[in-house]
């Protein structure tokens, strides 16, 4: 975070600026102030997609302004969590049964939950028109899944419109991501830049 408060205007300014953290996104005057750099210059803000699927797809809806509801499920052994404060102490408490963390709005988990949630703070910037605030975030620690990482994505529209995916990513017990997203990350790395100036997820 602190490499794009500190500089994200200056890099932007330079060449297109892939961000690795986009949780650092939820500082709502950070996010205003790189968007508008973004927009109004020649280069462009890149946010890597990470374990996000259907990404491309909300940000149509959200583009269209039909993009009603958007919730992101996060599913993790507990040793899978690096957590601040009083989420990781909830975290620290759980044995054999699955534990709900936190259930609300994006932009209040990504202050304790940093390493842990960018698939949601990229999902919070596709859909730009519920935004941080309006898209939601479900955290939950299950001692059960040693295998598995499950990102679950639940978008709602118009007239009952609803899509709901499940993502399950290899993960050791303790890893902080899954095996498939180191790949995709490079490939949002050679993404970066495609797309010119404005906000991309990629």
């Amino acid at each position: 975070m602190f490499l794009s408060l500190q500089y994200g205007e200056h890099l932007l300014g330079l060449a297109h600026y892939l961000m690795g953290s986009p949780t650092a996104l939820a500082d709502e005057q950070l996010e205003q102030r790189l968007r508008a750099k973004a927009n109004a210059g020649s280069y462009g803000l890149y946010l890597p997609a990470g374990a996000l699927w259907g990404g491309t797809d909300i940000r149509k809806m959200a583009d269209l302004g039909t993009l009603e509801s958007l919730k992101i499920t996060m599913k993790k052994h507990p040793s899978s969590f690096k957590l601040v404060g009083d989420l990781q102490k909830t975290c620290a408490s759980v044995r054999a049964e699955a534990v709900t963390l936190y259930e609300g709005r994006v932009r209040e988990l990504c202050a304790v939950a940093p390493n842990n949630v960018n698939t949601m703070a990229a999902a919070a910037v596709a859909a730009h028109n519920l935004g941080f605030d309006g898209v939601q975030a479900k955290l939950v620690a299950d001692p059960q899944l040693s295998s598995w990482h499950v990102v679950e994505v639940e978008v709602g529209g118009p007239g009952g419109f609803q899509v709901t995916t499940e993502r399950k990513n290899p993960a050791a017990v303790g890893a902080v991501t899954g095996n498939v997203t180191y790949s995709a990350f490079v490939s949002s790395v050679l993404a970066a830049g495609l797309q010119g100036n404005g906000v991309h997820l990629c």
